[in-house]
């Protein structure tokens, strides 16, 4: 063998060997802290900042059951609703103040979150109990769904008059009969999604024409379909529904097949300053424990032991997840909803 091929052949086997090291070295570097090392770096920051758009009430429960379990963490709890939350935090992403370090809101503000680069990327290790359509892989996953239902009062409305698909709506018994809350882009998109958005945006402007009244709130339009001041109310998360019916409130709903369900979801943000109790948090509200938690608390999932449950239990309910995506025509669905709907 010439001393030219021996010394290619030295100065490639050095190479590999190089590239090997470099390697595994990179791999070590990226690989995700063991559990053990997120409580310790946990313990050492001795918080998380919390921003929210879920229930108060609901927060509050959740961070108790946390602290309980990992009292060494405090959480700083900021909520307001879906809307005020992805202004706030765009806000000050502009200004270049350090805000939250885990973000919990609606799936269309998670999205917008993660295209303007404002989440940041990790993989729980609960990801796998979680089906592709409910998360953006990496970025963030759902922690409950708000499937849009309809709610109606019995007093009122006969087992045999209840509507059971969308076009039921459109009938003129229900003329005048119905509220709605002209707000909710998810539900329009995801009704379009359902749809298609050419037959959906047809379907939306012939039940315009039911003379349907305009009010604002959830908690409330329940309130007043048990109170008889409307027969059906069309766009309100089941959660909603149930709430009110457990104080013995005259109110239960029906689900046209599929219902639109909105995605709540939380992740951990681009530069946390608490990275580590951040993601401790995010495995915890993920994790079949916490879950087990929501689920008393009435929510409605997406982890799918608890998911595959609920649907047996919840009068056939089948849901389809709101694209995330569609997010991007907020503004576009609200301008329609005002256009069709009014406000």
């Amino acid at each position: 063998m010439s001393t030219w091929r021996f010394a290619n052949r030295i100065l490639f086997s050095l190479l590999f060997l190089l590239t090997i090291v470099l390697f595994f070295a990179s791999t070590q570097f990226v690989l995700p802290a063991t559990r053990e090392q997120f409580i310790e770096g946990a313990k050492k920051e001795g918080e998380v900042v919390l921003y929210a758009s879920m229930n108060l009430e609901e927060a509050n429960v959740m961070i108790a059951r946390f602290e309980q379990k990992y009292p060494f963490v405090k959480v700083k709890l900021n909520r307001a609703d879906s809307e005020k939350l992805l202004t706030r935090i765009l806000v000050e992403a502009r200004a270049k103040r350090p805000f939250a370090d885990v973000i919990q809101t609606l799936g269309f503000g998670m999205h917008t979150l993660k295209k303007s680069q404002l989440l940041g990327q990790y993989l729980s290790p609960e990801n796998g109990y979680y089906p592709k359509e409910f998360k953006e892989e990496g970025y963030w996953t759902t922690v409950y769904t708000n499937p849009y239902v309809v709610a109606y009062n019995p007093r009122l409305v006969g087992k045999d008059q209840l509507p059971r698909k969308y076009e039921d709506l459109l009938h003129p018994m229900w003329q005048g009969k119905m509220m709605m809350e002209p707000t909710k882009v998810d539900w329009f998109g995801g009704v379009l999604q359902i749809m298609g958005k050419e037959k959906g945006l047809k379907y939306m402007r012939d039940l315009a024409k039911q003379s349907i009244m305009n009010r604002i709130g959830h908690d409330l339009l329940a309130q007043l379909v048990a109170a008889g001041e409307a027969s059906l109310d069309i766009d309100i998360p089941a959660p909603s529904v149930d709430r009110v019916r457990k104080r013995g409130a005259p109110i239960d709903w029906v689900a046209f097949p599929p219902a639109p369900a909105s995605l709540i979801g939380i992740g951990v943000t681009a530069q946390p300053a608490h990275s580590n109790a951040a993601r401790l948090y995010v495995d915890y509200v993920l994790s079949l424990e916490a879950q087990k938690t929501l689920a008393e608390l009435g929510r409605y999932l997406a982890r799918i032991e608890i998911m595959q449950e609920q649907a047996a239990k919840a009068k056939g309910l089948q849901m389809i997840a709101v694209s995330p995506e569609l997010g991007e025509f907020t503004v576009e669905y609200s301008k329609l909803m005002r256009e069709i709907f009014g406000q």
